[in-house]
């Protein structure tokens, strides 16, 4: 009848696993709701006004009354009710499956849906099922129709909006589609605020099938286009952190007068009136790291005047933070065969990073191993002391306590953390380092993408000694490898937590982390668990001395933000960095 030529019968199976998007069929929709099913009506009139090329091909509720099911009947969708009485979830979603599998449903969506999928359902309609949450998700996630909107508005938010997102097991957690935004006004109630973001989540569904329809996301969108995530990138920072725990014992095992060998900390520290050497009360506190996957970026781009920077902020950075002055540093430079120009630059550029730490150069190695290395390669590795007295010992067990305030000084950009993440960025948009970048640096400058991703790891040594020897700061966190989630746990007892108010600390994401979200369709928790996202160092400070600490930073030139505060922790299992609103 369509003028194909084509052959078909009832009961016909349709394959639509062999370029079937080609042939541009409408997609099939499936809607489970258990109410009144506003949204599906954007849905329809979209559809029947020729901008949605799709078709509703079941409508089916749990409810024999849910009025869902007479606005499919209105439209002429076949509609069902399936009773769940005396069903367990794996049995009752069996027969939803079944259902919207006999309709030959492409995409599932949830619309005003009150029931818990379970898992199996999940597997059945992976990629393939969405729901709108009434929420900028990941916050208040859980939360059902007003009782959602109340706690908005309780919360103190300015803008609220709705989450479509892919339906996974855990609820309200799948990965997002798309948010829409909408303002809070001033006398906002739940109910208008509902009638707001309901006006949104139909607009939001259609602009989801539509990516759908497109192939940008659901099980045929181009692996190329996808969300890439560090562990995609190949770092699991899980992994990282098993890692730590296993070779606990073995490092305790090496305990001896001066040291206890325990593992975690920023800085590994050492008594040395503990072994007998008459410190006074001096602690030696010891560092080391690497650079990472940066050095590839400098052997790509053929810049190498930054890393030996990022080799010594790495590690005086871990020492500050412990309250330590940088007394001495030694580097590891390995190679498969030395370049001495380019040996020198690096090595220049690690005395520049002494410089700024007021740390001495002290020593090191170079190591020329042939076929280790490939031509052009090298590796770097850094070891730093410094010492502090006993007393003045920062991130130790009790320091810090509930009440004491946030502050959050910015980072240079990316650092030296998340770099095998970024690599595989550029290396799927098909980026040259040597090009321009697609993004400004922090102080606006426009340089090729390889310069603007080398720029060095900013060191924080002597904006915070002054602060550190007037005893102003109660801790500090370094932000590298983790993020806020992983690093700030550090310094926190078990029943502690960090609330970060996002809107009012005044917190935006710079170019270069804006452009990195944009590439990786990463979520605000991946996103700042893999890159420090503008924030190199976080203060902990009493709230009598915040004034105080704000303005001899300030003084130097820093923009300080209040991120919050130090909170009694919610549970035993709960979050010790809870983030409110949206990084943007």
């Amino acid at each position: 009848g369509d003028g194909s030529g084509g052959v078909g019968f009832e009961g016909m199976h349709f394959r639509r696993d062999i370029a079937w998007r080609a042939l541009k069929a409408p997609l099939r929709i499936g809607v489970l709701g258990s109410t009144r099913g506003t949204d599906l009506q954007a849905i329809i009139d979209a559809i029947e006004g020729g901008s949605l090329d799709a078709t509703v091909s079941l409508v089916l509720s749990n409810r024999n009354t849910a009025p869902i099911l007479e606005r499919a009947t209105k439209h002429g969708i076949a509609n069902q009710f399936i009773s769940a009485k005396g069903k367990g979830r794996d049995e009752y979603d069996g027969e939803v499956t079944d259902a919207l599998r006999a309709h030959g449903v492409d995409l599932v969506l949830m619309i005003g849906y009150m029931r818990i999928v379970s898992g199996s359902f999940c597997d059945a309609w992976k990629d393939r099922c969405l729901n709108v949450h009434p929420s900028l998700l990941p916050d208040f996630a859980g939360g059902m129709d007003t009782d959602v909107h109340a706690e908005v508005i309780a919360a103190g938010r300015s803008k609220s909006g709705c989450t479509v997102h892919f339906v996974t097991e855990e609820v309200d957690s799948g990965p997002i589609v798309v948010q829409k935004e909408c303002e809070i006004v001033a006398g906002e109630t739940a109910d208008s605020l509902k009638t707001k973001v309901q006006t949104l989540e139909g607009v939001a569904f259609i602009e989801a099938i539509n990516m759908f329809k497109d192939g940008t996301i659901g099980p045929d969108a181009d692996a190329n286009a996808g969300p890439i995530s560090y562990k995609d990138a190949g770092v699991d920072i899980d992994a990282g952190n098993e890692l730590v725990e296993r070779i606990k014992p073995a490092c305790k095992s090496t305990r001896r007068p001066g040291c206890d060998a325990d593992l975690g900390g920023f800085g590994g520290l050492f008594d040395l009136d503990a072994c007998g050497y008459g410190g006074n009360g001096t602690i030696l506190v010891g560092a080391t790291d690497g650079v990472g996957t940066k050095l590839k970026v400098a052997q790509l781009a053929n810049v190498h005047k930054y890393v030996g920077i990022d080799l010594v902020a790495m590690c005086v950075n871990d020492l500050i933070v412990q309250g330590a002055e940088p007394l001495f540093f030694l580097d590891y430079f390995a190679t498969g065969h030395l370049t001495v120009d380019l040996t020198a630059t690096v090595v220049e550029g690690i005395a520049e990073g002494c410089r700024q730490s007021n740390c001495g150069l002290i020593g090191g190695e170079t190591a020329e191993m042939p076929s280790m290395y490939a031509p052009g390669e090298y590796d770097l590795g850094g070891f730093s002391v410094g010492a502090v007295k006993q007393s003045d010992l920062l991130g130790q067990a009790g320091s810090v306590h509930v009440g004491d305030v946030v502050l959050g000084i910015s980072s240079s950009g990316v650092h030296s953390n998340g770099f095998s993440l970024v690599r595989k960025v550029v290396e799927r948009a098909g980026l040259d380092y040597n090009a321009p970048s697609p993004f400004l640096t922090m102080d606006g400058q426009q340089l090729s993408l390889g310069e603007a991703l080398l720029t060095p790891t900013r060191i924080y040594v002597r904006l915070l000694m002054p602060l550190i020897r007037q005893k102003l700061l109660k801790g500090l966190v370094h932000i590298t490898g983790g993020g806020l989630s992983e690093n700030i746990p550090r310094i926190l007892s078990d029943d502690q937590a960090v609330e970060i108010n996002i809107e009012s600390s005044g917190w935006k994401l710079p170019p270069v982390f804006k452009w990195l979200q944009e590439q990786t369709q990463l979520g605000d928790f991946e996103l700042t668990r893999t890159f420090n996202c503008g924030i190199g160092m976080i203060l902990i400070v009493s709230p009598d001395k915040q004034a105080e600490v704000m303005a001899a930073l300030e003084a130097e030139g820093e923009a300080v933000m209040t991120l919050g505060s130090i909170q009694a922790r919610a549970s035993a299992d709960a979050e010790q960095v809870v983030m409110n609103g949206k990084v943007s």
